[in-house]
C-alpha cells in the first residue's frame, strides 16, 4: 500500500500534478492542507485515486474537517494540518494527540518544512510544502508485515524512517 502526503499548495497544484503522475502506484492521496481548492482540482483531473483532506488555516470556505482519523492496510492515520495543535511553536500538543487516538501514522503540514521521524512506534510526518518548495512524502505499508516505510521527497538526505 503506498500513499502520498501534500500540504501547503498555497495556490500552486502543479507540483501535486507532477508528483501523483510521478507515483501512478500511490492508492491514497492525503493532503494536510492550506490549498483545498488546489486539492480539488486534483481530484477533478485525477478522479481515479481516493483522496483524504482536512482543512488548513489558509481554506476558507472548506468543509473539510479539522482531525481526521482513517485505518487503512490496519494502521490508523491520525491528519491535521496542525495549526489547531500550534506546532509551530512545537510538536508536543500534536504528538500527545497521536498518542491519545492511538494513531500508527500522524500526517501534519503548516510549518513548510519537511519532518519525518518516529516516537514510540508512531510514524510522524510533515511533508513540508509542496507548493513552496515541491516537497511530499510517500509512506509504504506492507500488508504482510505491517511494516511502514515512510521517504521525503524531492530530497531524502536522511533516508526513509522505518517502524516494524
Amino acid at each position: 500500500m503506498k500513499i502520498l502526503v501534500f500540504s501547503d499548495s498555497h495556490g500552486n497544484e502543479r507540483p501535486m500534478m507532477l508528483a501523483v503522475r510521478k507515483h501512478k502506484d500511490a492508492e491514497l492521496i492525503v493532503f494536510c492542507g492550506d490549498g483545498h481548492r488546489d486539492f480539488e482540482d486534483l481530484q477533478r483531473t485525477l478522479p481515479k485515486k481516493t483522496y483524504l483532506a482536512v482543512r488548513g488555516n489558509c481554506d476558507w470556505n472548506c468543509q473539510n474537517p479539522m482531525l481526521l482519523t482513517y485505518t487503512i492496510a490496519g494502521k490508523k492515520m491520525l491528519v491535521s494540518h496542525g495549526h489547531g495543535q500550534y506546532v509551530k511553536e512545537g510538536l508536543s500538543h500534536i504528538i500527545a494527540l497521536g498518542h491519545k487516538e492511538k494513531a500508527d501514522i500522524l500526517l501534519f503540514g503548516h510549518t513548510h518544512r519537511q519532518l519525518t521521524t518516529a516516537d514510540s512506534r508512531m510514524l510522524i510526518m510533515n511533508p513540508g510544502s509542496i507548493g513552496f518548495g515541491g516537497q511530499y512524502g510517500i509512506i509504504e505499508i506492507d500488508e504482510q508485515s505491517g511494516r511502514i516505510t515512510a521517504n521525503e521527497y524531492p530530497d531524502n538526505e536522511y533516508g526513509p524512517v522505518i517502524i516494524t
